[in-house]
């Protein structure tokens, strides 16, 4: 583990012993890139994200925290993708490396904290097993009253084209689409080919991305839900942060807690994502 620099951010970088590799800015605890012990990445980044801290990241895997969307009356996904994060340790775990961020309420700014004026601390956990990421998200109710909350890891997947993605696992999962409407998957596997936008809920399982010859395992547990995103080329186009045909390069899976649970004082919540690269 080492101090680095990610665009203009303050970030670190994770090494394993066999050559995996993370790094992750300081600035929103954002985890931007994971190239697995074969050397290939497998986040998308936009290029034209802003690497200064002036706006949210646009790839990798966002924090996600309190709220999800405008589903609250802060900042739109909460506040935890725009604060300044605390590296809180980390190294060798045997072959493996890791490293942990700490988010506590004294940290966030105050005119982001007012919507939700609660007391906390947030980890973050990154972890390189081999071929396996894990991420390890909790909160921490420091405070004397309970608080609801939302959580996800809205994490960005590398693809080479769109078209030819697959999302296996949903199949008889409940779903909300983009104007609320609810259904049920009826597919053994969900394709893309321009926008989608839909929130599935209690997955069973986990869920398999596979997108030419690569692969990936996607394993989850206190997430009780996934959020399945693409923007699609009109959306694409109208974003300040995205080029016009960067839409063809990811799919978003998200591991995401939709309906905010209450955590009462003293408590801990914690949900976990693991990806394997096969």
């Amino acid at each position: 583990m080492q101090l680095t620099e990610f665009g203009k951010l303050p970030a670190v970088c994770i090494r394993a012993a066999d050559g995996a590799q993370a790094i992750v800015t300081l600035y929103g605890g954002h985890l931007v890139s994971w190239r697995s012990a074969d050397g290939r990445e497998r986040l998308f980044c936009s290029a034209r994200s802003a690497l200064d801290g002036s706006r949210a990241i646009r790839g990798g895997v966002p924090l996600i925290f309190p709220q999800f969307g405008a589903r609250g009356d802060g900042l739109r996904h909460g506040f935890a993708r725009v604060s300044n994060w605390r590296l809180a340790g980390g190294g060798r775990d045997g072959a493996d490396g890791f490293a942990e961020f700490s988010l506590a309420a004294g940290d966030v700014p105050v005119e982001l904290a007012a919507a939700w004026p609660f007391a906390f601390e947030l980890t973050f956990r990154v972890a390189l097993h081999g071929d396996a990421l894990a991420l390890s998200f909790s909160v921490r109710n420091t405070g004397t009253a309970a608080f609801p909350f939302s959580a996800a890891l809205h994490s960005y997947f590398l693809v080479e084209q769109l078209e030819r993605c697959e999302l296996g696992g949903l199949q008889h999962v409940r779903f909300a689409d983009e104007s609320g409407a609810m259904a049920l998957q009826e597919t053994a596997a969900l394709h893309f080919s321009d926008k989608l936008d839909r929130i599935y809920y209690q997955l069973p399982a986990p869920l398999s991305l596979r997108a030419g010859d690569a692969a990936l395992r996607l394993e989850q547990e206190g997430f009780t839900d996934a959020v399945v995103w693409n923007p699609g080329a009109a959306d694409a186009a109208a974003l300040a942060d995205m080029e016009d045909e960067e839409y063809r390069r990811f799919v978003c899976v998200e591991a995401a807690l939709i309906e905010p649970d209450v955590l009462a004082a003293g408590a801990e919540w914690r949900g976990v994502q693991r990806i394997v690269a096969r």
